[in-house]
């Protein structure tokens, strides 16, 4: 029998080919997909969970594997040392390296470089998965694993979609920025980037990232990112706790001015009670308006699949509006106060507020620092409490923005319609992810977030999969992509 492989580079050169060159490619991906399979089951056997110390041999040996791949495309990689990580008990492991590799250099052709990670987040099968989370288990059409979504699959479906155009034509130089340290923070990689901007970056044109979902099962880009700003509220009213009995209505107690303060943020409907907080979001505009009345989203089967009892605002737009264009405030959690079974009677001596703010664009982080410490001790001194209140700013994030008309988006939304015969959805997402921001501060290049996960793959949850659809369309995609940037 004469291989795909061997047919295609025949009609090729002899000129015979009845088929475009995209369905070419196409054809050769359907006739590889049991191969990718099987290659996301040896990445996914890879326990390169970053948050344990006991597993930075598995980062490392991941960090291998796809240097292995991207050699045997023919690309060249450099393993960028990090240094060593300095954590709370004292102790410095060295971090696994970053992978910087690059296929293909052609001065006359764009070059895009793509973002990805390498490691996962813990899981055990005790802890409720229905297969061994490292063992690929394929079910009704899915691929079930730890990683195969976020972001494993994701990283792999790009090097299939080059290998499968390198049996045509690499339309364009590739980059790969690689890391397996994102789920814990990246730590490192932020001054790495800054370190290379002018060297692994100087000929970028693009940056793909490739670490993100679809909010519907139509395929979707995204170009917008939110920020995060964390804060901590401290209430101190004695130096150890009280016995209720003893102390209970002679003491103003922490937790009750702590209740107080954390009521005065933010109302049942969601909206922030912090004077000012809305004074720099952009209005809305029609054209990005229309975005969302395009934008395909159940928010009903989502309000049911996760138990809601009801949303802040009853229309598709104006929730995703608000889960994503417009800032929004969550309190998260008590530290010192009683939360175990059972009723112990303690007046708790000092308590922390866990809270944080969404922040969208043209919102400046220490603009938003200032106005809620005003904010909160204005409300603390209208109290009167004689107890020790402070504030502190943790972490904060810049969201991200970008621009829909620019030639990559022009690009992936082409791509999107010759592979799965639809428009893209445009999207705005309401999490954070710093390091998009940090390329963009850092390089000035074109950035877009073009991902092929299912809006029900559950990373970071149990049972996180990515469709077999999404594996293999996705790398068509990819291919796809690459193709029209080419001719951007």
């Amino acid at each position: 029998m004469i291989s795909l492989v061997f047919l295609l580079a025949f009609t090729t050169i002899t000129g015979e080919a009845s088929l475009a060159p995209a369905d070419q490619i196409f054809q050769y991906i359907d006739a590889h997909q049991h191969e990718y399979v099987q290659r996301l089951r040896e990445w996914v056997a890879i326990e390169s969970d970053s948050s344990n110390l006991l597993k930075r041999q598995d980062l490392i040996e991941m960090i291998h594997l796809a240097e292995e791949r991207i050699k045997y495309l023919g690309g060249t990689v450099e393993l960028a040392e990090l240094g060593v990580q300095e954590l709370h008990n004292g102790t410095t492991p060295r971090l696994p390296p970053v992978i910087l590799a690059e296929l293909k250099k052609d001065p006359k052709k764009h070059t895009v470089c793509f973002y990805g990670h390498l490691d996962v987040q813990p899981a055990r099968l005790e802890d409720g998965w229905a297969s061994e989370p490292y063992n690929l288990t394929e079910k009704d059409g899915s691929l079930y694993g730890r990683g195969t979504s976020d972001d494993k699959g994701q990283i792999l479906a790009v090097l299939n979609a080059v290998e499968a155009l390198q049996q045509y034509e690499l339309p364009v130089n590739v980059k790969f920025l690689l890391e397996a340290m994102e789920e814990v923070g990246s730590p490192g990689l932020l001054k790495l980037v800054e370190e290379r901007n002018s060297t692994f970056f100087s000929d970028v044109d693009y940056i793909v990232i490739t670490d993100s979902s679809w909010i519907s099962n139509k395929p979707s880009i995204t170009y917008g990112t939110r920020g995060n700003s964390y804060f901590l509220i401290e209430v101190e009213c004695a130096k150890k706790d009280l016995h209720s009995g003893t102390f209970g209505g002679i003491v103003p107690e922490a937790t009750s001015d702590l209740i107080y303060l954390l009521s005065t943020l933010v109302d049942s409907s969601g909206h922030i009670l912090i004077p000012g907080i809305y004074d720099a979001v952009a209005p809305l505009t029609e054209k990005e308006k229309k975005l969302y009345e395009k934008i395909e989203w159940d928010f009903k089967k989502l309000k049911d699949t996760f138990g809601i009892r009801n949303f802040t605002y009853s229309t598709k737009e104006e929730l995703l509006m608000r889960k994503s264009r417009y800032p929004s405030l969550s309190i998260h959690g008590i530290e010192g106060a009683f939360s175990a079974p059972g009723t112990k009677t303690v007046i708790p001596a000092r308590v922390i507020g866990k809270f944080s703010i969404r922040l969208v664009p043209h919102m400046d982080r220490s603009v938003v620092k200032k106005q809620v410490m005003d904010h909160l001790n204005k409300k603390f001194a209208e109290r009167n409490s004689p107890n020790h209140m402070e504030i502190t700013n943790v972490q904060a994030s810049k969201p991200w923005l970008s621009d829909t008309d620019e030639p990559l988006y022009l690009a992936g939304r082409k791509a999107i319609e010759k592979v799965f015969h639809t428009e893209a959805d445009l999207t705005r997402i309401g999490g954070t992810i710093p390091i998009v921001s940090h390329f963009q501060d850092v390089t000035g290049k074109s950035i877009m977030l073009l991902g092929i996960g299912g809006p029900d793959d559950a990373p970071h949850g149990q049972n996180e999969k990515i469709n077999r659809y999404n594996f293999i369309e996705g790398t068509k995609l990819y291919a796809a992509f690459l193709q029209e940037l080419a001719s951007t």
